[in-house]
């Protein structure tokens, strides 16, 4: 029998690590910075081969980055899905801040890019890399301040992020899809259909959702749209089941997927990716690579383009009472955030992938985002650890 006033275990360092927001974006940091120092050690040319070993038809690169990333755009699907069906996107008053924020931080960025490519055709098409925001790496450095940072500012950050990933998944599907082959693309659709029916039809088992997305994965692939957006189509057909009372279930099948991909995907899938995709060889590398258009059009328009964007149109959406400024917290603190949003680490690296698919400019991509995304990380870090707090509401 249990004692009633039994002491609990205090949980260890370790689970109350894993339990905070704060981890994944310390694992991605750690793998990001292994990857750089595996890709300057001995170790280079093992790193480097490993990554393109032939696998199943596929390189191993390609399985991360169209096989694992899928999963990662199942998770980040999921989590828009519940957002807007019973979150902090179900209703205009708590969308309005973060999705005009969202669009000033994915104009102004482009508009940065393109001031340094302009005329060049063949660099131009990376516009929207600096534009995407890294939820897990943003949020990671935002825990790391604890209590400086006041909860709204948290939910403002992860909601903006979670826009951003939307607006990411729409610019991969229409602007970085290679010639359609049409009957993969019929394929596509045709297990489309099948699990919209599964939805119809009140189908709550996981299983099959997967088994026909595994289908429309292959499909995807195939048809010449990048085989990720799969991995989104997929998680809008997953059900989130309603109570009587009209909330959402917590035994839903979109709750229990989500649930149980956080964890491979937080310590898993996105480290992996960071991983193979941040090395980058300073040997060989000239200082003139610095100031390459593609690198410098990524850094500023990260560090510059998405606080500025991030900043003027959260202050222009206040000031004209479309939205509220977070509760508790002050300009200089939604600054610090508009900052921190300028860290571009996952999505941008994957749509550089897609906007330069050879290696030649691959390296200009990576430094640009790794200079931006630890310029915005460190100075908005820095800001929001002296920001003053906001002590009474305004008037």
């Amino acid at each position: 029998m249990t004692e009633p006033y039994a002491r609990k275990r205090p949980p260890s360092a370790l689970r109350e690590f894993l339990d905070s927001g704060a981890a994944g974006g310390v694992v991605l940091m750690g793998a990001a910075a292994l990857a750089l120092f595996v890709a300057n050690s001995p170790l280079a040319g093992t790193y480097f081969a490993a990554l393109h070993t032939p696998l199943g038809g596929l390189d191993l690169l390609h399985w991360i980055n169209d096989g694992l990333m899928a999963v990662f755009f199942l998770y980040v699907g999921l989590e828009i899905k519940r957002e807007f069906l019973d979150g902090q996107l179900s209703t205009w008053g708590n969308r309005a801040l973060p999705c005009i924020a969202a669009a000033g931080g994915a104009i102004v960025p482009g508009l940065v890019y393109a001031a340094f490519n302009a005329g060049q055709p063949d660099t131009l098409r990376g516009w929207a890399i600096p534009t995407a925001t890294d939820i897990a790496f943003a949020l990671g450095v935002l825990s790391l301040l604890g209590s400086r940072v006041p909860t709204s500012l948290k939910v403002f950050l992860a909601t903006l992020a979670i826009v951003d990933d939307l607006a990411a998944v729409l610019i991969i599907a229409v602007f970085y899809t290679a010639e359609l082959n049409l009957a993969a693309l019929a394929g596509a659709a045709l297990a489309t259909a099948v699990l919209v029916g599964l939805n119809l039809l009140k189908v709550r088992r996981i299983a099959a959702y997967l088994v026909v997305g595994a289908a429309l994965w292959w499909m995807v692939l195939l048809s010449g749209v990048h085989a990720t957006v799969a991995g989104v189509v997929l998680a809008m057909t997953v059900p989130l089941v309603r109570t009587r009372g009209g909330r959402d279930h917590p035994n839903s099948p979109l709750h229990r997927l989500e649930h149980a991909a956080s964890p491979w995907v937080t310590f898993l899938i996105v480290p992996v990716f960071g991983f193979a995709n941040a090395g980058v060889s300073f040997a060989g590398l000239s200082p003139s690579v610095m100031l390459d258009p593609v690198t410098l059009g990524i850094a500023l328009g990260l560090f510059v383009g998405k606080q500025a964007g991030v900043f003027l149109a959260a202050w222009l959406a206040i000031r004209t009472g479309l939205a509220r400024l977070p509760v508790a917290a002050s300009w200089s603190q939604v600054y610090g955030v508009s900052m921190l949003c300028g860290i571009g680490f996952t999505m941008s690296l994957f749509i550089g992938l897609l906007a330069f698919p050879s290696e030649g400019t691959q390296d200009a991509v990576k430094i640009g985002v790794l200079l931006g995304s630890l310029a915005s990380a460190l100075c908005g870090a820095a800001l929001l650890a002296i920001a003053p707090r906001r002590k009474r509401a305004p008037a």
